[in-house]
């Protein structure tokens, strides 16, 4: 089966090509893991959706319009990765919003299974990316369409050996995977950087420090340097497709042996 794609509801419909999201980026987008015929983590990852489309003004389409697409896709739905898109839709040309904006919504399911469930469960390799985030608080932790800070820092490796690359700001503090948030372990507490300058606040990363505080885990949300990162007793990163992977080398740094990832990976997936 290939992928399939709705546009406002529709099979085959197209996209129009005057579209925001297609000439500036403008407009938000979620990726859910789908197995056994379900998306994983739908309604969190729907209010993060609506959060983010808030944060630019986009009218957000109501729940029971994401559902009905789901259930058109539901018979065809096994294993694979869901994709969430929302557009302000067409408009005048020019970057001014159109005053009254026609949102356009799309869903992508494509069956093939993430190329991440190769990935070794006993560590990955990173590298370390020489691209710089740039700072926007305003837009700072939303998943928006304009990714082309990680297409170039992607596009920086075609080793195979190589599963992520480390991403850090302009001031050098880290701030996330090319396409996953980073997290570590050290003394006893659960890391994550800030991403009030720049980066996206994934899903996964929010339920996993809420389940590790409720597990009385102390959770840490700060700037950090290479140095610390590279000081943990464990690295790790997660997203939604990908769920919680530990790292066994970053350069010439290496964790051979989980420190905290089995008992978090568990709290995750209960």
């Amino acid at each position: 089966m290939s992928a399939v794609c709705l546009v406002n509801g529709f099979a085959g419909a197209g996209l129009d090509p005057q579209d925001r999201g297609l000439l500036y980026g403008d407009g938000v987008f979620r990726t859910l893991r789908v197995s056994g015929g379900r998306p994983c983590l739908w309604e969190e990852q729907l209010d993060r959706f609506a959060a983010d489309a808030a944060r630019l003004g986009l009218d957000f389409p109501e729940a029971s319009l994401w559902r009905g697409d789901l259930a058109q896709l539901a018979a065809n739905l096994a294993g694979g990765v869901l994709k969430l898109l929302l557009t302000r839709g067409g408009g005048q040309r020019g970057y001014r919003p159109p005053e009254t904006p026609k949102p356009c919504r799309m869903l992508i399911y494509d069956p093939a299974p993430p190329q991440s469930d190769a990935w070794p469960m006993a560590g990955l390799n990173l590298r370390l990316c020489e691209l710089r985030l740039g700072a926007q608080p305003l837009l700072a932790g939303v998943k928006h369409l304009n990714r082309l800070e990680n297409v170039l820092a992607r596009a920086e490796w075609n080793d195979p050996a190589i599963h992520e690359g480390l991403l850090r700001d302009e001031a050098g503090r880290v701030i996330s995977g090319v396409m996953s948030n980073v997290l570590f372990w050290r003394e006893g507490h659960l890391c994550t950087p800030r991403l009030d300058r720049c980066g996206v606040a994934g899903v996964t990363r929010a339920r996993l420090m809420r389940r590790a505080a409720a597990a009385g885990y102390p959770v840490r949300e700060s700037e950090f340097g290479l140095d610390e990162v590279l000081a943990a007793d464990e690295v790790m990163v997660c997203n939604s497709v990908i769920g919680l992977h530990r790292v066994a080398r970053l350069g010439e740094r290496t964790w051979p042996v989980p420190a905290a990832s089995t008992r978090l990976r568990a709290l995750l997936d209960a």
